[in-house]
């Protein structure tokens, strides 16, 4: 399966990377004092349902979807044109991402970014509040529900929030027990890359009313919002529709509600 194929790949990344680096000096690079963070889930609580616009050069299931691949002036653009927050995706070898990324639209736009990545060891939760993240994915899908709730608390601590996404039934009652209080439901099953709108619609009633609720993957149109509005979501998550269009701004002022 996909999935495992990417878990076993970011497993060897993160040992690669605390030989490069300890975890022990990482976390003296972040220290200790006050953090400067962007509401991330506050972004999302405005009226109707908030757009959060992702960075995206590639996926597994679509190859390469942005040729001119410019970091900072799709932010630029997300941000001028109604975005609440922006996702950043940060894997490489799968969707030729890179922190990196991250560090220049952290720079580029004063909007709460996201990490997007397979999070699956606390090292990845320093580093991303080293390279300028405001929150963090924490797939449940990835994870042994113990583990996730470990990153949990620790994002909690650097004051990260946290995008806790499920696909399935069970998987949104891990998260849910874990303490997350921002929940994704992703319409993409990572196990074999299809993606059903039906996913957010069938979970959506098992999300508590005080909790935000984000739909993500598959979603390409204000007629997709507005069929997930009903349903009570209060963002969408969306890549490939945005970095694919013709025009990407009009695109992004659709999907934001500005039309």
């Amino acid at each position: 399966m996909i999935l495992d194929e990417i878990i076993a790949c970011k497993q060897a990344e993160v040992a690669r990377k605390k030989e490069l680096l300890p975890l022990a000096e990482l976390e003296k690079k972040v220290g200790s004092g006050p953090r400067q963070r962007r509401g991330f889930g506050k972004s999302l609580e405005q009226e109707g349902v908030s757009l959060i616009a992702e960075v995206k050069r590639a996926s597994p299931s679509q190859g390469l979807l942005c040729r001119n691949f410019d970091p900072a002036g799709l932010a630029e653009c997300y941000y001028q044109n109604g975005a609440a927050a922006v996702s950043v995706l940060t894997d490489e070898p799968f969707f030729l991402g890179n922190l990196a990324h991250l560090e220049v639209v952290r720079a580029a736009v004063p909007l709460p970014l996201l990490r997007k990545d397979f999070i699956i060891d606390a090292y990845q939760v320093w580093e991303s509040c080293l390279a300028g993240a405001d929150a963090v994915l924490l797939i449940a899908a990835a994870l042994p529900a113990r583990k996730l709730a470990s990153l949990l608390r620790l994002a909690g601590e650097l004051e990260l929030e946290a995008l806790v996404e499920a696909h399935s039934r069970r998987e949104l009652e891990t998260a849910l027990e874990a303490g997350a209080r921002v929940v994704g439901i992703n319409n993409r099953d990572l196990r074999t890359f299809r993606t059903d709108l039906n996913t957010t619609l069938e979970l959506a009633e098992l999300v508590p009313d005080n909790y935000l609720l984000v739909s993500e993957s598959g979603i390409s149109s204000a007629a997709d919002i507005r069929l997930l509005a009903q349903a009570g979501v209060d963002a969408v998550l969306v890549g490939e529709a945005l970095v694919t269009s013709a025009d990407m701004a009009h695109k992004t002022r659709e999907l934001a509600g500005r039309l």
